[in-house]
């Protein structure tokens, strides 16, 4: 199980009813997606703190930016994406801890989670959502298994699976070894967190 504290730990800055929040979707949705063990979970919440800027934003921050307006067809990004009809760049944002970005992946992620993104893609915006999608996209690109190796190879591996390079990379890196701390020290070196 992930501890209020645990949590409170990796993000000390964020509100306590969120932290609250987090903290049950994290042990609702771990255990379905096997993260389970500390080494796990301490990479995923490296990766998850960095991209979402320590669980504050699950939804991309729109401009648009000049790479924002490429997510609109007929770029080639938008046709990478999925994305058809206009506004889709806007509708179809990154949203998620681990954004989902683009038609053809919010339709993956419907599919997966039995959810209607498509229609709602709001609905990712929610903490719930947020974890549930992001361990979704952990579990189906194989990361637990990265992971488990346990060392900073794998780890940059992770890394540019997740962001497509090395972006943020001294941050994700101190993250991850301070997480490991909290989760593997911090849980008593358990086998098991959730």
């Amino acid at each position: 199980m992930i501890s209020y504290g645990m949590i409170r730990d990796c993000f000390p800055r964020l509100a306590p009813a969120r932290l609250q929040i987090f903290t049950e979707a994290f042990n609702l949705h771990f255990p379905a997606y096997s993260l389970i063990t500390p080494i796990r979970v301490a990479a995923f919440m490296a990766q998850i703190g960095h991209e979402s800027g320590d669980l504050r934003h699950t939804v991309e921050i729109w401009g648009p930016t000049p790479q924002q307006r490429r997510y609109e067809p007929p770029s080639e990004l938008a046709n990478r994406l999925g994305n058809t009809q206009p506004g889709d760049g806007e509708r179809f944002k990154g949203r998620g801890l681990i954004q989902v970005t683009g038609r053809f992946n919010y339709a993956q992620l419907s599919q997966a989670l039995g959810e209607d993104f498509i229609g709602k893609p709001e609905l990712l915006e929610s903490p719930n959502m947020a974890v549930k999608s992001a361990c979704w996209w952990w579990s189906s690109r194989n990361l637990n298994e990265l992971a488990d190796a346990n060392d900073e190879h794998n780890f940059r591996k992770i890394t540019r699976i997740i962001n497509g390079g090395l972006n943020g990379w001294d941050d994700r890196l101190a993250r991850w070894q301070r997480y490991k701390n909290i989760f593997v020290i911090g849980g008593n070196n358990a086998s098991t967190v959730a």
